[in-house]
């Protein structure tokens, strides 16, 4: 059955009109992403051509997904909005909350009990407001959104970074904060700056050891983790058509990594395939309808230059595999090089945990590849060193790979575990023995980000990217170094075997099947529904709204901290065990920016208060800071925010006092967080000022209370000697966004709104 399909087939019958008018504003051939977000904007017919990478730009997308820590926060914002039902179509999915330890069965119900406060009310509010609800075990949210949701040339917003991952389908699909879900829930426009282009031509034809995941590996060593910000990345060429649609997935889920605004393919035979498959004929017959419509026009494609900002091209004949890491998805090492690498930078060669899955890479073609290798091993009498954990996608993907035989093939060695079809480890939901050991060691899994601790916990866990190909390959020799192209094993009896290349299926050659995929459809009117809230929870919270600017300078304000060096949404709001707090932001903001190192002692989580002279834990000393009715600020370095699209990151020190973060970039996500949430998200015009910050400044706005589009603002640090340094601070805000800060938070306008 296909969700929605009156939906898909509207936005199709406008396509012709909206991609004419769209031409003629712009004056030339059109890219794919041009093509889908002209397409969808909120006016309807493009009167005007945007400039990339400088006009905002209200946009009208087609459907909003959630997952389970982010729609907590994100509904409770929803139901303040005073709206009786969700203006377009949304789903919410239970796959974050689920922790891996065990296995599948026991590990769900261990989540079924320690969760259901938190999922009872997820499919209360999705019942009473119009959201599909996908229950836990159903599957991660993106795999489930590529199996039923997306469709070539469609626009949707989710709330997760890795929404992304939908462009595999040929989406322009976005991740964004909790208060951008609820601006299109409650029925109004979605305002994104124009993005700029990178367009990545793949020539030739991968082979053997090489797959999908090695593409965005090398595309994240070429941009970098901040290059593809405000960008997206469209892929075109005949090696992009030679991909499946689930590798197009992989591709697009990990451009998150390089901080892009999304990333896509043009509508092709793979995508026509894979949505047969998954029981979406009908999207294929409409598509094909206006296919001409669903892909780059062939003159980009024949000069990319001229029409992208900038153009990568890749050889996929000669593209080899690579292991991306420690710490930093970009890091990117062929497999050939491997070895010196990491022998020169002293990185644990052994392997103990091998971990295949995530949204990255749980695909039935992932799982069959993967298991090739291990029947191979066994085949061959090769034991594996290294224990191999594998979280499936989705229940229709788990339940083929049994059906067909590939989770049979990986219990074949003692030491493999099949968990539930959720995040798990990905996102630090691993209850991994001896983390808390804190020992020096390394693993390497299929997921997309490698952050110090994400994991599991242990800032000492060297975590290594790579395909689900090289992940069962690193897991059976035990050896990081192993290169199974020109590597041999030792096998039981002693002699030395070398592995085949894998093999595996796009798709299954018997169809999908499932018994029960985990879906609860919402009442068709919600109005009785009933969405309770304990006031003594201490997993969900009502938000009372944030307070309004004053209109004057903030004075008086202190340094909370200076953090150094990479701040990512996990450094500043943790996932792992604090997921169980998503739903309440009093408790939740116990871990804000424990993790970020503090530049003046290089500690986390402790600084100095400025009230007392002691040294506190970060969310302490904000929260003594509140108290006294003192402001403060909070500095940062590049790419301030990188990773998670969790709001929890700006809401925290939002509901804390902190009133403003002066950094010298940010990851785009976060940015728009922290103006959604009334906050001021400012970057520094001389970079080198940041080194002037000390820590016992005391800061003042000179010219807050002129705040204006495109007009930098002036801030005092008074230092402890009674010198000062005035520092120059730029930003980003337009006219609307100030009136967000104006209201005390862009949800604050939205009602005030409503009531008139």
């Amino acid at each position: 059955m296909t969700f929605d399909i009156d939906m898909i087939k509207k936005v199709y019958e406008r396509y012709p009109e909206r991609i004419a008018k769209a031409r003629e504003v712009v004056g030339k051939p059109l890219t794919l992403a041009e093509k889908i977000l002209y397409t969808h904007l909120w006016e309807g017919n493009a009167t005007q051509a945007y400039e990339r990478g400088n006009s905002y730009v209200d946009f009208a997308p087609d459907r909003v997904a959630m997952q389970d820590a982010t729609a907590q926060m994100a509904l409770l914002q929803f139901m303040q909005a005073g709206k009786a039902k969700v203006a377009v179509p949304s789903t919410a999915h239970a796959d974050h909350l689920i922790q891996a330890k065990v296995g599948a069965e026991k590990d769900l119900q261990e989540s079924l009990n320690k969760n259901s406060e938190v999922f009872n009310f997820l499919s209360s509010v999705c019942d009473k407001y119009g959201i599909g609800f996908w229950k836990p075990g159903a599957g991660i949210i993106h795999q489930v959104v590529l199996e039923n949701y997306a469709f070539p040339g469609g626009m949707m917003i989710g709330t997760d970074s890795h929404t992304v991952n939908a462009g595999g389908l040929g989406m322009v699909a976005i991740g964004v904060g909790g208060a951008d879900a609820v601006d299109v829930m409650a029925g109004m426009a979605w305002e994104l700056k124009m993005p700029k282009l990178i367009g990545v031509k793949l020539t030739g034809r991968m082979n053997g050891w090489t797959s999908a995941k090695d593409i965005i590996l090398k595309v994240a060593g070429i941009l970098t983790v901040k290059g593809g910000t405000g960008c997206i990345i469209e892929y075109f060429g005949e090696g992009a058509q030679s991909l499946s649609a689930t590798g197009k997935g992989t591709i697009c889920n990990m451009g998150a990594e390089v901080g892009a605004t999304t990333s896509t393919f043009g509508y092709d035979d793979s995508m026509r395939r894979y949505l047969a498959a998954t029981g979406r004929q009908d999207v294929v017959d409409a598509a094909d309808k206006i296919a001409e419509h669903l892909t780059g026009d062939a003159e980009v494609y024949a000069n990319p230059q001229q029409y992208f900002d900038q153009v990568i091209e890749i050889d996929l004949d000669k593209l080899t595999p690579h292991l991306n890491g420690p710490f930093t998805p970009d890091l990117a090492t062929p497999v050939a090089e491997f070895h010196d690498k990491a022998v020169a930078n002293g990185w644990p060669i052994d392997v103990e945990w091998a971990l295949i899955g995530s949204c990255t890479n749980s695909s039935y073609e992932d799982l069959s590849r993967a298991a090739s290798i291990v029947e191979d091993a066994f085949a061959k009498g090769v034991k594996p060193k290294a224990i191999l954990g594998i979280n499936p996608g989705s229940e229709q993907v788990k339940f083929t790979a049994e059906r067909d035989g590939f989770l049979d093939s990986f219990r074949k060695f003692e030491n493999a575990r099949i968990f539930t079809n959720a995040c798990g480890p990905c996102i630090g939901q691993w209850d991994r023995e001896g983390s808390e050991k804190e020992e020096k060691n390394s693993i390497i899994h299929s997921f997309n980000r490698n952050f110090a601790k994400r994991a599991d916990g242990n800032p000492n866990t060297h975590a290594f990217v790579a395909s689900p190909e090289m992940v069962a390959a690193v897991a059976i020799s035990g050896r990081l170094d192993f290169n199974p192209i020109t590597d041999t094993l030792t096998n039981e009896a002693g002699e030395q075997v070398k592995l085949d290349e894998p093999k595996g299926s796009e798709l299954p050659a018997k169809g999908f099947a499932v018994d029960d995929n985990g879906y609860q459809a919402p009442s068709a009117d919600g109005s009785s529904v009933q969405v309770n809230v304990s006031p003594t929870s201490d997993r969900l919270q009502i938000l009372e709204e944030f307070p309004a600017w004053d209109g004057l300078n903030i004075t008086g304000a202190k340094v909370l901290i200076k953090a150094f060096g990479k701040c990512t949404t996990d450094h500043i709001s943790m996932a792992g065990p604090w997921l169980k707090y998503r739903g309440h932001l009093d408790n939740i903001s116990n871990n804000m920016l424990i993790g970020a190192v503090n530049a003046y002692n290089m500690e986390t989580n402790k600084v100095k208060n400025l009230l007392t002279g002691e040294y506190g834990e970060v969310p302490a000393v904000q929260r003594a800071y509140k108290a006294a009715g003192i402001p403060s600020i909070v500095v940062g370095d590049e790419n301030y925010g990188e990773g998670s699209s969790r709001e929890h990151a700006a809401m925290e020190p939002r509901h804390l006092g902190v009133k403003a973060v002066l950094v010298k970039s940010f990851a785009r996500i976060h940015e728009t967080n922290l103006k959604k949430q009334g906050m001021l998200g400012l970057t520094f015009a001389n970079k080198a000022d940041y080194d002037k910050i000390q820590e016992d400044d005391t800061v003042n706005f000179l010219d807050l209370d002129q705040f204006a589009p495109g007009k930098p603002l002036t801030l005092e640090f008074v230092h402890a000697d009674g010198s000062k340094d005035t520092v120059v601070a730029n930003h980003t805000y337009n006219e609307q966004q100030i009136e967000w800060f104006k209201a005390g938070s862009a949800l604050n306008l939205i009602k005030q709104m409503e009531a008139n």
